[in-house]
C-alpha cells in the first residue's frame, strides 16, 4: 500500500495564526495537535488533512512565551490546547474555552513538562564503586 503523502513545515509562533487561517480558507480540516519535549525544549506539531494528505505546522515552544490559540479559527482546537497546557505546562493566550490548569487533573503539575523520574542505572556484575 502507497503511503499518503505528507508535509512538514517548522514556522515561527508568529506566523501560526496566518498560516492557521489560510489553511482554514483552503478548506483543510484539523486533525490533531500534538506536543513533544526534547531535553528542555517544546516542540507543537498542527496537523491537518485536506484530500487525504496531511500537512503539519511544527512550532518551537517553551514554558515561557504563550502560543497564540487556534480555537477561535477551529473551535476544537481548545481541548488539545488546555491538555498541553496541562500537562507540558506551555501556555496558550486566548482560548476559547480555558480550564486554566484544570482541564486534566494529575498528582504532580506538568508531568511532561519536566523529568519527573531519575533513571539509575544499575552497574554491571563485578564492577566496584
Amino acid at each position: 500500500m502507497k503511503q499518503p503523502q505528507q508535509t512538514i513545515k517548522t514556522i515561527a509562533v508568529e506566523e501560526l495564526i496566518h498560516q492557521v487561517h489560510s489553511f482554514h480558507d483552503d478548506g483543510y480540516r484539523l486533525v490533531q495537535i500534538s506536543c513533544a519535549s526534547e531535553g528542555d525544549a517544546f516542540e507543537v506539531t498542527y496537523s491537518f488533512d485536506k484530500d487525504l494528505t496531511l500537512t503539519h505546522l511544527r512550532i518551537p515552544a517553551s514554558t515561557e512565551k504563550p502560543i497564540p490559540s487556534i480555537s477561535r479559527i477551529y473551535l476544537a482546537a481548545f481541548v488539545y490546547e488546555n491538555e498541553i497546557a496541562d500537562l507540558f505546562g506551555i501556555p496558550f493566550s486566548g482560548i476559547a474555552i480555558d480550564y486554566k490548569g484544570t482541564f486534566i487533573r494529575t498528582s504532580i503539575p506538568h508531568p511532561f513538562g519536566s523529568p519527573q523520574i531519575s533513571v539509575v542505572k544499575k552497574k554491571p556484575e563485578g564492577q566496584h564503586e
